[in-house]
């Protein structure tokens, strides 16, 4: 099981060279079959991690460019009229796959966006009255770039509260700028990079996930930092109870990278900011999309709330 999670670490590092940890956090996304948001400037790798994250799986991959033209169908699928039956025909769309990278989603209109919510939380999708089931494991992979940029659409807060986390990259250090520019991992590696795991296996690792214990005084921590979200200062709503299965499940997923079938402190406290500072909103309406004064405001809870021993 370890030597699984480590051989897809080490397959997507081939290509994206930037902070490890970024991509734990990503594999704790897969195992707790979340989705993943990467927000940050043009040109620092979101797109090239997210794509090494999806070939590296033995899996159906599509990748969906995102613009302000786009229109729900272009998302989910159509109905085409089929004359020799004088039935309508569904057509998938490319969110029909194991694995999905919505390009810059900010880029598209609200009522594309909101298109991807019944997908992201039922695995579903639902046209002219019938309900299609996305074959498992589902995985959403979005970039976007920030809020100030022009020409983007904030996503809304439901739409927000689907990721089970919301990382940046950052720039690169000096060393591993470099190192990008002598490789190129994005047009040498990429191209080749071979599957490190395949459909079953990582089905198995989510299962796996699922059954990491949880100790009674741990699953106590993460309520109380729920409700402490919910009454501190400058926070105007706090995380609901999807936010706190979402904690606890990342966790779960933490504990089980790091070889352990239970969790410990350390694992709810790593997994606080990426999973909840996306899902508050603040008082202060200029700050409502402020990912840096989400963040500061989840590691003052952080401080706040006694951690077990």
């Amino acid at each position: 099981m370890h030597e699984t999670i480590a051989r897809l670490r080490a397959n997507i590092a081939r290509v994206f060279l930037g902070d490890p940890k970024t991509i734990d956090r990503v594999i704790r996304c897969l195992l707790a079959r979340g989705h993943l948001l990467l927000e940050d400037v043009p040109g620092v790798g979101k797109t090239v991690l997210a794509s090494a994250v999806a070939r590296s799986i033995h899996a159906t991959f599509n990748r969906i460019q995102l613009t302000p033209d786009m229109l729900p169908g272009d998302v989910l699928g159509v109905s085409i009229f089929n004359r020799e039956t004088g039935d309508f025909v569904f057509k998938p769309g490319p969110i029909f796959a194991n694995v999905v990278l919505a390009d810059e989603i900010n880029r598209t209109t609200p009522r594309t966006q909101t298109a991807l919510l019944e997908a992201m939380n039922e695995g579903t999708v639902s046209m002219d009255g019938t309900v299609h089931r996305l074959d498992p494991p589902f995985i959403v992979l979005a970039t976007q770039n920030p809020y100030e940029f022009e020409g983007t659409y904030p996503l809304p807060e439901n739409q927000l509260d689907r990721f089970l986390m919301r990382i940046g990259l950052g720039y690169p250090d000096e060393a591993s700028e470099r190192r990008v520019l002598e490789v190129r991992p994005a047009a040498t590696v990429l191209d080749t990079l071979a599957p490190a795991l395949d459909r079953d296996e990582l089905i198995d690792l989510q299962d796996q996930t699922d059954a990491v214990r949880a100790d009674t005084v741990l699953l106590d921590y993460i309520v109380a930092l729920a409700r402490a979200t919910r009454t501190h200062e400058g926070v105007r709503v706090g995380l609901s109870p999807r936010g706190s299965l979402a904690l606890a499940q990342a966790a779960r997923a933490t504990a089980l990278c790091d070889g352990r079938d239970y969790m410990i402190p350390e694992d709810v406290i790593d997994n606080v900011e990426p999973v909840c500072a996306h899902r508050i909103i603040l008082d202060d309406a200029s700050a409502a999309h402020d990912g840096l004064a989400a963040r500061a405001a989840v590691a003052d809870i952080i401080q706040r709330v006694p951690s077990p021993a």
